[in-house]
């Protein structure tokens, strides 16, 4: 069956079970309105960290905070019905151990309603993974290139570029499977091991610069309409200039304006039709 004939929300054990049966779809969403357009066509919404840099204009995405995310995550999940809504964990707020972890997890998804965290980190975070997961919250691992390890990473590089981080990006996700992660997004990483991550595991991998062969893919939205400047990643695809049709709509407002042509009667209160 279809699961856009099925008229609920897509479940975390919905996603799991997609593994080698369909591929996820997935996009990034900060806000209501465009919760509200993707959420029929798309099998997870994610409330990405990346909500600093995209949202706030921040050089990354270590100085959001859990409040600041849940509020935006409860737009979203406000503003939508079909979509599985994750929300990402921000630094600082689960790396101390697993029991904050677990509070402020918690009190994210009080506070949101979203479905399930979203966690960076290697095998040294799956003890986390497993805590949250025994005690209720669906995690969604992350691996590889992890945003939120920008300085020890020295920067936004490509991962498993060699045998020994390819092998250790391996381990990482085979231990967050084993702690009963959902699934894991593979992020910035060499294509053949996203590859064979996602042979290995029994659990869906998501991927952003991974590989076509993962079982998803994830995107920042604002990428694929145009809405983020010049540069567009090498691992995004612009399917439309969003941004050209914005600033067309703004011009002519501004023109209208200015020329007296806007508002008109019709946009005003308290003024009879004619006739009247």
């Amino acid at each position: 069956m279809s699961v856009h004939s099925q008229g609920k929300r897509i479940s975390v054990p919905q996603l799991r079970a997609y593994k080698g049966q369909q591929k996820i779809a997935a996009l990034t969403a900060y806000t209501a309105p465009f919760a509200r357009l993707l959420d029929d066509a798309l099998d997870m919404i994610l409330i990405g960290d990346s909500t600093a840099m995209v949202g706030y204009a921040l050089p990354n995405t270590l100085s959001i905070t859990v409040d600041q995310l849940a509020m935006h995550a409860a737009a979203v999940v406000r503003s939508t019905s079909h979509a599985c809504v994750i929300v990402d964990m921000p630094f600082g707020s689960y790396q101390e151990s697993p029991q904050q972890g677990f509070a402020n997890a918690a009190r994210m998804l009080a506070a949101s309603g979203a479905d399930g965290v979203k966690m960076e980190g290697g095998a040294a975070l799956a003890d986390t993974t497993r805590f949250l997961v025994e005690r209720g919250i669906p995690v969604l691992a992350h691996v590889g290139l992890m945003p939120q390890y920008v300085n020890t990473m020295g920067g936004f590089k490509a991962q498993g570029m060699d045998e020994e981080s390819a092998e250790r990006i391996m381990q990482d996700a085979l231990a967050h499977e084993r702690a009963g992660a959902f699934g894991i997004v593979l992020e910035g990483v060499a294509e053949a091991v996203g590859r064979r991550i996602t042979q290995t595991l029994g659990i869906p991998t998501i991927g952003i610069g991974a590989s076509p062969a993962c079982d998803g893919q994830i995107l920042v939205t604002e990428d694929i309409l145009g809405l983020s400047g010049a540069r567009i990643p090498k691992f995004a695809s612009q399917y439309v200039d969003a941004g050209a049709v914005i600033r067309a709509a703004v011009e002519q407002y501004a023109s209208d304006v200015r020329d007296g042509s806007f508002p008109k009667l019709e946009n005003c209160f308290g003024v009879k039709k004619s006739g009247q």
